[in-house]
């Protein structure tokens, strides 16, 4: 791989994760669900803002980012919020996909729009998942629960598997 290859790569990643997590930040903020923290990277950090009550930051570790929001705020809101909250970031790299089509870059939004879909721990999906099963149960259900979680498990295992046997 090219030295300009790895760069694209990183590049690309790296703005594809910001703008995800701009897509979440915005989503909240029009929801008017307190946002305490939007961080791009893992590890130390090697630099921190406070802008609008938010503590931005850049860690050192260039993978993934998160936004930290007030969750009991986001569960006081309607259904449709919630998700519209949850489900934002994966939005804006449906659309980023759609804009870069034919591109690298397209294909690399396209690929975490539908990774995020997926029901793993702590995904976008995952999330929504959640809170459709305790809005419809009307509470926690821990069998539905962990059925669901395992089953994202069980999904992506699978995936990888058609993936690495295609090669």
């Amino acid at each position: 791989m090219h030295a300009s290859s790895i760069s694209n790569l990183i590049l690309s990643l790296v703005v594809a994760h910001i703008l995800h997590e701009i897509g979440h930040l915005l989503a909240a903020r029009a929801c008017k669900i307190r946002v305490t923290e939007a961080a791009f990277g893992w590890g130390p950090l090697l630099f921190g803002a406070h802008l609008q009550g938010v503590h931005y930051q850049l860690r050192l570790l260039p993978l993934g980012a998160h936004v930290r929001m007030d969750m009991k705020g986001l569960q006081r809101r309607p259904l449709s919020q919630q998700l519209f909250v949850l489900l934002a970031g994966i939005a804006v790299n449906f659309i980023l996909a759609a804009i870069a089509w034919g591109s690298f870059f397209g294909a690399l939004n396209l690929v975490l729009a539908i990774g995020n879909l997926f029901p793993l721990y702590q995904q976008d999906g995952w999330k929504s998942g959640m809170v459709i099963f305790r809005r419809v149960f009307g509470r926690p259900n821990p069998l539905v629960e962990w059925s669901f979680t395992i089953s994202g498990v069980v999904v992506g295992f699978a995936v990888l598997a058609f993936a690495l046997f295609s090669l």
